[in-house]
């Protein structure tokens, strides 16, 4: 007997075993501990200009 014959003959079980995977599953992901999540460090752009007199709407086209 395979799974698709089973899921088909008794689909109460087969919906209530899936149940369970997928709480194992939300378990075990909650319970992953920080060391295991890599270190990523987010490149950041940081752009400075200097106009005295000249509103945002003039910088930006002169940047852009």
């Amino acid at each position: 007997m395979n799974i698709s014959e089973l899921s088909i003959r008794r689909p109460v079980l087969a919906t209530v075993l899936t149940i369970i995977i997928l709480l194992f599953g939300f378990i075990g992901y909650s319970a992953l501990g920080v060391r295991e999540y890599p270190s990523v460090d987010n490149p950041i752009i940081s752009v400075s200009c200097s106009y005295p007199g000249a509103n945002a709407d003039v910088i930006e086209s002169q940047i852009t």
